[in-house]
């Protein structure tokens, strides 16, 4: 890692960026690692937050979205914690985007331990931050603290699934307070993982119904990026579709794969808008 990753330093409250210096309890310091400007914090920010245990579906969602919003300009923020925050910051970095990982704990801790080599990818191009400076140790109460950070430098926050009392609700309920959008992605009604993103839309919350969608509803433009090959697997599972429209478990007969694998391969191409579900039943996109 190099000398410019590695360096630390401290904004004071004056010198915060202008989002989150507005909010009602802006952080005394901001502790900041990582080898991009400070202007970084200065862009079009957009949180995507949700739950640790989440589901493949939510998994999928989540990265596609940080892919996406990289590639229109924004930069992704989010808690570098398990599940859909992990992977909003994956999906940025496959954008070749800078990407903003906000820490409950001091500075120079990695947390969780299993996210270090995460925490060091972004640092090559985005930023880590904190409020707590080195040697500050993870406690439960400074987690709902940190999310008004995430909420106070972020333009709007998308929530892609969360329980009843996750904390992914309480960084858009901090957004909501500081009249930032908040975008939820709904889920099944008998899920426990959408109880928190359904409960948000019931009381304002923006229901976001596609990646493309997020991109539009925020005001950005959609980059023209050009033609990606798909990995042998999803190509296999587009070719099977253009052979016949079929449910789940006909396209797992009929590539002899599991219905839990070709569900999320499903979920990719139909983020990728090379096939639509209707009802079930899947077929390719006009």
């Amino acid at each position: 890692m190099s000398t410019t990753e590695e360096a630390l330093r401290v904004l004071r409250r004056r010198e915060l960026p202008r989002l989150l210096r507005a909010i009602h309890d802006p952080p005394a310091l901001l502790h900041v690692r990582g080898a991009a400007p400070l202007e970084l914090l200065e862009r079009r920010l957009v949180a995507v937050v949700g739950a640790r245990a989440c589901s493949a579906y939510g998994t999928t969602v989540a990265r596609a979205l940080g892919r996406s919003l990289g590639e229109a300009g924004a930069v992704v923020v989010s808690r570098l914690a398990r599940g859909i925050d992990a992977a909003a910051h994956r999906g940025a970095l496959e954008a070749g985007a800078a990407t903003i990982a906000v820490l409950g704990c001091g500075i120079d801790r990695d947390y969780p331990a299993a996210h270090a080599e995460l925490s060091r990818t972004i640092r090559r191009t985005g930023l880590v931050l904190s409020e707590y400076g080195p040697g500050v140790e993870p406690a439960p109460w400074r987690f709902p603290a940190r999310n008004r950070i995430i909420a106070g430098l972020c333009a709007a926050t998308i929530v892609v699934e969360a329980r009843a009392r996750s904390g992914a609700l309480i960084t858009a309920d901090f957004a909501l307070e500081e009249g930032r959008d908040v975008l939820a992605v709904p889920g099944e009604i008998t899920s426990a993982l959408s109880q928190g993103t359904n409960q948000l839309i019931r009381i304002g919350a923006v229901p976001l119904t596609s990646v493309a969608e997020a991109i539009e509803l925020l005001g950005f433009e959609a980059p023209s990026a050009p033609e990606r090959d798909l990995p042998a697997p999803a190509e296999e599972l587009l070719a099977a579709v253009r052979a016949g429209p079929g449910d789940v478990d006909r396209l797992a007969r009929t590539l002899k794969r599991s219905a839990a694998d070709v569900a999320t391969g499903l979920v990719e191409l139909e983020l990728a808008g090379l096939v639509i579900n209707v009802e079930g039943v899947y077929r390719v996109a006009a």
